[in-house]
């Protein structure tokens, strides 16, 4: 998985299931880093006026994924960046392209359908994460990963356990930046 070969890369993004911990290790990383840190969820929120659950109540999936492909690609215009991505973000085609992008250090936060409803069922976030389908959340967690997986793997530059303690993972993340060029470290 040779793909990548920038001169240095300029940004971070962290790719995985909901609920994978992107976001709080982005916050890590950015503060020990002092890369400027979004997510995309909450920028898509900013920007729409309204939580994740009323846009797709509202406007529909198919909406509110144009929009996620909107911010991404947005946020690859700025440098220095570290980027927590929705969990969703690598179904469309054009994000996937960016997350690919030989300047853009791209992380997989690998998780299993357990640790994701453990996590929700400990941190329920209101009005951020509404149902993606009629299946109960058990199933709908599996079919999605099961589904997802692939494309977050080909999107990764690494892949990290999300289980693994934030500060260890964060450690990884910015030895393989300040490395410039595409880690061999998959754990």
């Amino acid at each position: 998985m040779d793909r990548k070969i920038a001169k240095a890369f300029q940004s971070i993004y962290l790719t995985g299931y909901r609920a994978s911990g992107k976001t709080t290790l982005a916050r890590i990383i950015s503060g020990r880093c002092g890369l400027n840190f979004m997510d995309t969820d909450q920028l898509i929120q900013d920007e729409a006026g309204m939580t994740i659950e009323e846009m797709v109540a509202e406007r529909g999936w198919a909406w509110f994924r144009s929009m996620e492909e909107e911010v991404l690609a947005q946020t690859a215009l700025v440098k220095h960046l570290v980027v927590a991505t929705g969990g969703g973000a690598v179904l469309s085609e054009a994000s996937r392209k960016i997350l690919k992008d030989s300047f853009f250090l791209t992380v997989y936060l690998k998780t299993s359908p357990e640790q994701v409803l453990k996590r929700l069922a400990e941190s329920p976030v209101s009005g951020q994460r509404p149902p993606l389908s009629d299946l109960s959340l058990e199933e709908e967690v599996k079919n999605n990963l099961a589904q997802r997986e692939p494309l977050y793997l080909d999107c990764a530059d690494l892949i990290l356990d999300a289980g693994k303690p934030p500060e260890l993972n964060a450690g990884k993340i910015i030895a393989a930046f300040q490395a410039q060029s595409r880690p061999a470290i998959r754990s």
